[in-house]
């Protein structure tokens, strides 16, 4: 009769995913609590995500095999799991007084959120199918359910239930494709993935439609063109501030769990998967491009320009070098703090205006909210690629990556594609600087006070007070400021980035 043996347990580890699991529990259960503020729960939130944050630091040199193998914990997913919990941070502050957290329950959106940054966390960190796909799952399902937690919005609903959908066939997809890898690799660990593929099985035309059927499924997940279809509704339908959690944390774990999938498991058969991720990056640099110059919804607009981004950022996993790791960890920083800078203008001006997410909105605002025009503008100069900027920086590593790594035809369809979308970023700067203010005015409290600080009819509920507005700005305001601060002095970022990419080309 044979004994189980339980694999060790590095406890220290798995700090970060112990205490992001043990904080969900905790803000699940004191959301039970009645009559507990709105702030209460948001800060108790903020305490999980920097607990969390702060061990994952503490282990940021760690690089060791846990759970019987089943994660790595190296820099290389930690990055991913500090940049999902900055972007859960930023959009807890943004929904402390948000509709669709109250009707859902503080205690649940809350938790719903943590859940969703666990998963984000074992996803990067994954090295096994199984492992893997189970990570997938639970970062996917609780954004199902914050995308359509604005119950008394049908495009809340409608949302949520596309992206389940969606998501729900690029799981399927994935799936297969997995069983196609076990079957023609004979192991689910990526270590045995890349033996069994090695030599003649490479060639083998299950472990090809397998690689097919996993590149297409996580194409869905990361939005890449031509299986972007639902990102443009999700993002327009969505709560704004889960849209902005969506936006940036979903692309750092998903991007930096492909790139260990397939400079790992798949590095045998590189020459198979790199023309055709070439291919899928250039279609989503045109598809995402061209789609947003027609919009005038903010959040559809940035929902193509993460089509296109999906696509700059996939040139540095072809390129299956430490340089072009490195530009895809910096890019991911970059991205996430000038897409939150200006996802949390466009949601103060949906609060304050009766115009929503329109580009109307923004009418003007560079004259009457110079706090929140500034952080806007640097967000856009910044996915642009301006000088100046983090995004131009990280658009230069990825530009010289894929020089370097004899992809430069995927170089020169990055500059064109960023040629092409100044039009539509400078068309929202435009209106910032240069339209009229539209009538009728924002819409303000009799004392003067912007509907974002508590002062629109829908906001009746909520408390009123300027901090509401502190919050939204401050988050704004940082996230723009650290823009342009890692444009101007990239240093410390590189340092960061190159750390972590260094971790993972340890293992290939």
């Amino acid at each position: 009769m044979s004994s189980f043996n339980a694999p060790h347990i590095d406890y220290a580890g798995l700090s970060p995913v112990i205490a992001l699991t043990a904080g969900l529990v905790l803000v699940l259960m004191v959301g039970l609590v009645p009559r507990l503020g709105r702030f209460v729960m948001a800060y108790l939130t903020i305490a999980v995500l920097a607990t969390t944050a702060g061990l994952a630091i503490w282990q940021w040199d760690s690089n060791a095999d846990l759970v019987a193998g089943a994660l790595r914990l190296d820099a290389f997913g930690l990055a991913a799991c500090l940049i999902a919990c900055f972007a859960a941070a930023v959009a807890t502050f943004l929904s402390i007084r948000e509709p669709a957290a109250e009707e859902a329950g503080f205690g649940a959106f809350y938790s719903l959120l943590l859940g969703s940054v666990l998963g984000m966390t074992l996803i990067a960190q994954a090295q096994n199918l199984i492992a893997f796909f189970v990570a997938l799952e639970l970062l996917s399902i609780p954004l199902y359910v914050l995308c359509a937690s604005a119950r008394r919005t049908e495009k809340s609903l409608e949302s949520g239930l596309k992206y389940l959908v969606i998501g729900s066939i690029g799981s399927a997809t994935i799936l297969y494709g997995f069983a196609l890898l076990y079957g023609g690799s004979g192991s689910t660990e990526f270590a045995g993935i890349a033996k069994g593929v090695a030599g003649d099985n490479g060639s083998d035309s299950i472990v090809l439609i397998g690689v097919a059927m996993v590149t297409v499924g996580l194409a869905f997940k990361t939005s890449v063109a031509p299986f972007h279809q639902w990102t443009p509704d999700v993002y327009q339908g969505a709560p704004t501030p889960i849209t902005a959690f969506m936006a940036v944390a979903t692309k750092a774990a998903a991007f930096v769990a492909l790139a260990r999938l397939f400079e790992v498991a798949l590095g045998p058969i590189a020459h198979d998967w790199k023309p055709a991720l070439a291919a899928l990056a250039v279609i989503s640099i045109a598809v995402g491009n061209i789609g947003a110059l027609g919009q005038d919804s903010l959040k559809r607009l940035l929902g193509y320009s993460g089509i296109a981004q999906a696509g700059y950022m996939l040139a540095g996993i072809v390129v299956a070098t430490e340089k072009g790791l490195e530009a895809l960890v910096f890019y991911l920083a970059a991205y996430t703090l000038m897409n939150l800078a200006v996802f949390a203008v466009v949601l103060a001006r949906e609060r304050e205006t009766d115009r929503g997410d329109d580009i109307e909105a923004l009418a003007g605002i560079g004259r009457t909210r110079p706090l929140l025009a500034w952080p806007l503008t640097i967000g856009m100069l910044a996915l642009a690629g301006l000088p100046g900027t983090s995004g131009f920086m990280g658009k230069l590593f990825l530009i010289e990556a894929t020089v370097d790594g004899d992809y430069t035809w995927l170089g020169v369809a990055i500059v064109i594609g960023t040629m092409v979308s100044l039009a539509y970023y400078l068309r929202v700067v435009a209106a910032v600087w240069m339209w009229g203010e539209p009538s009728p005015a924002p819409r303000t409290e009799p004392g003067g006070l912007p509907a974002v600080a508590g002062g629109s009819p829908e906001a009746d509920r909520i408390p009123r007070g300027a901090s509401r507005c502190g919050l939204i700005v401050g988050s704004a305001l940082l996230c723009g400021a650290a823009t342009i601060a890692f444009g101007v002095a990239p240093s410390p970022l590189i340092d960061w980035a190159s750390h972590a990419a260094s971790s993972l080309a340890t293992t290939i």
